[in-house]
């Protein structure tokens, strides 16, 4: 299920307008109600302006070439993520995927609890054998808390990891 702020947002500016209109015939007609609908349009006002923003700040996604989608699986809020993608990643899909998951995952509100550093770990789940699963780390980015453009992040790959993954069938 996927939520459209922008028209949730519009559904909200609509009804507050429509609630400053009744909240000004009320005063204009005497309503006794006309306080309480200042209230009412007041926190319809808020909720509009906080879905306004939530659809600003979610948006700041970016896309890198040659990445594939990932879930977070871990995140302390801190300076801790786990990322998990697919067992069929190819090797070339390992680097941007982490970049990718590096640029979305910064916020300024992170703690850092006394380091400067992020770090975003890559995952995938392996079946050797029917009932038993492998954890497989793949790599690792470690990037700033505190500029959103970080020249030194640090991207590892584990090629020893990669050759676990399944090899695409010809």
């Amino acid at each position: 299920m996927t939520i459209n702020l922008y028209v949730i947002g519009q559904w909200l500016g609509y009804g507050t307008i429509a609630l400053a209109v009744l909240t000004l015939l009320g005063f204009v007609l005497q309503w006794g109600i006309r306080f309480r609908m200042v209230g009412i349009t007041s926190f319809m006002a808020v909720l509009t302006g906080g879905v306004f923003s939530l659809y600003l700040g979610l948006f700041t996604q970016t896309s890198v070439a040659g990445s594939v989608r990932y879930v977070v699986t871990y995140d302390t809020g801190a300076t801790q993520v786990v990322i998990a993608v697919p067992p069929t990643i190819a090797p070339s899909e390992v680097e941007p995927t982490l970049r990718q998951a590096a640029s979305n995952l910064f916020s300024p509100g992170r703690l850092g609890r006394g380091q400067t550093q992020l770090n975003i770990r890559m995952r995938t789940i392996l079946h050797p054998q029917p009932g038993v699963s492998q954890l497989v780390y793949l790599g690792e980015a470690t990037r700033s808390l505190a500029t959103r453009d970080d020249a030194q992040m640090d991207i590892q790959v584990y090629p020893d990891k990669l050759a676990l993954l399944p090899q695409p069938k010809e």
